[in-house]
């Protein structure tokens, strides 16, 4: 149950492309939403400029405050920014450096272990009552393969990494199923708090609440995964929210059209927001082979034959069986848009995709965008003949290929010249 919790590698990313596209909200996005079900929080304000920040902190001048970088990644507190500025979380004393850090923050690229070298931008910042917890724990909604169906996952130890905790000691990690439709009832709930330890009956009360609100938003959202690190016992005997995270089902962005209207798109690599407009399955690696394929399966058998001859793709790209020229067009656009992509290789095989839809395609984007660098292709399937026809009179500098090692092995050697 626990991969619903790790950063996706590229490749995982790829394996499920086209498939779940899960859409995360930032963390006073999620604060909002878990008030709006009667989820109790520390006090928060978002501000997307020093002086509103500043603002927002002269609020909290009683009690203190901290500033959080508002990005869509894992480790903020040990970030950093791309102006030297170090840690995404900090406590705050004053209005006047709550402007200082929000100064540093906004505009700025925030680098953490999750986002890769280059960082993502920071637009917002949240600036939320400092509370000061006694006990920390963990608490988390996702579905289940095992039971499959949703469970409740919690922890006495909170506030870490849930995955070393589970590796260290499994008996620390508490699993309860959740019936999807009854949800989670209040005398689970309950006996799901009293295992944790909390330090009060009150506690327990609230705790048992939170749980069960925690799977209506679940179920009520299309929520793939709710994650509450840390959840917070206050030393007044209060249970809050400490920290949340969110991913959602896009299957159900038909639906769910306040919950996606909150998509930040500043966050996501900018080439697969441009594919997704033209519902393309794409997602960047980090090599220089471009690859354009239909199929999922067939376009993770390419990668493979690639890094086989020891070449390095530099997306994954599936058009899938319903492209068009126009479509095979963009696709090459957002490929050359790409500097370290120096060979592209196409490998269709077509059944429902027509070879020479892929052929006129080709043909449109090599002389529209003014193609530079190496192109292979390989078509097998509906249309071939009239494809490699096409291919032949156009009189373009297009390699065609029959087998696949072949194909795969020549544009490595063309990306490695």
């Amino acid at each position: 149950m626990f991969a619903s919790l790790r950063k996706a590698t590229s490749l995982a990313r790829v394996a499920s492309a086209g498939q779940r596209r899960f859409l995360s909200i930032h963390e006073y996005q999620s604060v909002k939403l878990l008030n709006s079900y009667g989820i109790p929080t520390p006090k928060s304000i978002s501000a997307h400029s020093p002086e509103e920040a500043f603002e927002a902190a002269r609020q909290f001048e009683s009690t203190g405050c901290v500033i959080k970088a508002q990005v869509l990644a894992g480790g903020r507190g040990k970030g950093k920014f791309d102006n030297g500025f170090q840690g995404g979380v900090h406590l705050v004393s004053s209005p006047e450096q709550a402007k200082e850090f929000a100064t540093k923050m906004l505009g700025a690229n925030l680098i953490t272990k999750q986002t890769g070298a280059g960082g993502r931008i920071c637009n917002t910042v949240m600036l939320a009552e400092r509370e000061n917890a006694s006990h920390e724990y963990y608490v988390a909604v996702l579905n289940d393969r095992n039971t499959e169906g949703p469970v409740l996952v919690v922890s006495s130890q909170g506030g870490m990494n849930i995955e070393e905790v589970a590796a260290k000691d499994p008996s620390a990690i508490i699993t309860t199923p959740i019936h999807f439709e009854r949800g989670l009832s209040k005398s689970e709930a309950l006996g799901v708090a009293k295992k944790l330890g909390f330090k009060s009956e009150a506690a327990s009360n609230e705790a048992a609440d939170i749980f069960v609100n925690l799977y209506k938003i679940f179920k009520e959202k299309d929520a793939t995964q709710i994650e509450i690190n840390p959840l917070g016992e206050t030393v007044d005997g209060r249970v809050l929210c400490m920290d949340a995270k969110f991913g959602f089902d896009d299957n159900a962005d038909f639906r769910q059209t306040d919950i996606f209207a909150l998509r930040d798109i500043t966050q996501e690599e900018p080439s697969e927001v441009e594919a997704q407009k033209a519902n393309l399955n794409f997602i960047k690696l980090d090599g220089n082979i471009g690859c354009l394929v239909n199929g999922a399966g067939l376009a993770m058998a390419t990668m493979d034959v690639l890094a086989l001859h020891g070449g390095n793709p530099a997306n994954f790209l599936d058009v899938g069986g319903g492209a068009t020229p126009e479509t095979v067009k963009t696709a090459f656009g957002i490929l050359l848009a790409d500097p370290k992509v120096k060979s592209i290789f196409i490998n269709i095989f077509g059944g429902i995709m027509r070879c020479d839809y892929i052929a006129e395609g080709v043909i449109k984007a090599t002389k529209e965008l003014g193609l530079s660098i190496p192109l292979v292709v390989r078509l097998k399937g509906t249309k071939e003949a009239e494809a490699k026809q096409m291919i032949r009179e156009s009189g373009l500098k297009i390699m065609p290929f029959d087998e696949l090692d072949d194909a795969a092995e020549s544009a490595v050697q063309l990306a490695n010249a």
